[in-house]
């Protein structure tokens, strides 16, 4: 699943490295004295045996629950208009018909897609996902 970039790292390798660039230049413009060191991590593999103690792990890890939510838009009205609402009212939103919608995972943006009916339900396919850069840039 990961992508790999033209110097052949993965964007998780690739985030890291940019991470430890920018704390360098940091560090050479302003040392205040601290010895930090980076610390080597072995890197994942799909194929990878794993015991049973870090299936166990893992698996806890699989069992936690996340909020997935689908955003269609958003808008602003005051409580007074909130009040006024019922059956039939019409609430403007700040995107256009087709725009696609904003899929939230526990109110993070995660990716984005487009409503689609199975069998009678409601579903969304995803459309773009964001890349894992995108969102470790968000997070700071």
């Amino acid at each position: 699943m990961s992508t790999e970039n033209e110097d052949g790292l993965d964007d998780w390798a690739a985030a890291m490295a940019e991470q430890a660039e920018a704390e360098a230049a940091e560090g050479d413009a302003g040392a205040d004295g601290d010895d930090v060191q980076v610390a080597e991590l072995d890197e994942l593999q799909e194929d990878a045996n794993i015991t049973a103690d870090e299936k166990r792990k893992l698996d806890s890890i699989l069992d936690i629950p996340v909020t997935i939510s689908m955003e269609v838009g958003r808008s602003h009205i005051s409580i007074r208009n909130l009040l006024q609402l019922n059956q039939g009212s019409v609430v403007e939103l700040d995107r256009v018909a087709g725009e696609p919608l904003d899929v939230l995972i526990n109110g993070t943006l995660i990716a984005h897609g487009e409503v689609v009916v199975v069998n009678d339900k409601f579903g969304i396919r995803l459309t773009d996902v964001i890349s894992q850069i995108e969102r470790i840039k968000k997070l700071r």
